[in-house]
């Protein structure tokens, strides 16, 4: 009934959940057939898993152009396709462009990863972009979320990569400057410093791709990360004056 391309740290986290109340297929390039097992999935090969009712791309956003012109021949005409990436308006662009008009489109963002989500959906937001989708299956689906406790934000593309510029892209560049500082622990700390390790941890269990891709495909990232830039040097400025 779903099917997943991609099984990373991600995926694996959605299929676990997924596979619980759904027959689900996930497609991996490289193999991981005994890890899709142990979660309740099946191992199938790209042409069964665009076959399902629902197809969801896991995969990194450098690479989903590439996905969507390999699966448009291959989905069933009334499919539902749905992503994860963490930025918006480009993933949702080129779906119209690439995919069947016949197929429904659901770009999506989970607000949450296999850290924080690792025992539970209650109270983890997810932000849903809804694109040419009747009402009866969009409910559907928004339903099943919401039963899982899930807080469902429905936004616009746009709307979405203005705000994630700054509360997951800013905070991105925070931790990874953090990680360049060095910054550590200490005995003799503050509050404050641990709640800045606490980014630097969050970021550390991410990938260097996820950060650049949510930077270079995020419109309104670069414009928000210079006026970040900017403050911390008129903050230096007042402390010479």
């Amino acid at each position: 009934m779903i099917g997943i391309i991609g099984f990373g740290r991600f995926g694996k986290l959605m299929a676990a959940y997924l596979a619980k109340d759904f027959a689900v297929k996930i497609y991996n390039r490289s193999d991981k057939a005994s890890e899709i097992r142990e979660i309740g999935a099946v191992p199938a090969d790209l042409a069964d898993v665009c076959a399902q009712k629902v197809v969801i791309l896991s995969v990194p956003i450098s690479k989903m152009q590439e996905y969507l012109q390999n699966i448009s021949p291959l989905l069933r005409k009334d499919a539902v396709v749905a992503d994860v990436c963490s930025v918006k308006v480009y993933p949702l662009q080129w779906m119209k462009e690439l995919l069947p008009e016949t197929v429904s489109i659901l770009a999506s963002h989970p607000m949450f990863g296999p850290d924080s989500a690792a025992d539970s959906l209650h109270d983890r937001k997810i932000v849903l972009c809804r694109e040419r989708m009747d009402d009866a299956r969009y409910e559907k689906i928004k339903s099943w979320m919401t039963a899982k406790g899930m807080i469902v934000i429905e936004s616009t593309a746009e709307e979405h990569d203005r705000q994630i510029a700054v509360s997951l892209s800013l905070t991105h560049f925070i931790g990874r400057s953090l990680e360049e500082f060095g910054a550590k622990e200490l005995i003799i700390d503050t509050e404050g410093y641990k709640r800045l390790l606490h980014i630097l941890g969050v970021v550390s269990h991410d990938t260097w791709q996820l950060f650049s891709d949510m930077n270079r495909y995020n419109p309104y990232a670069k414009e928000k990360r210079e006026a970040f830039m900017r403050a911390m040097q008129q903050t230096e400025e007042k402390l010479k004056s």
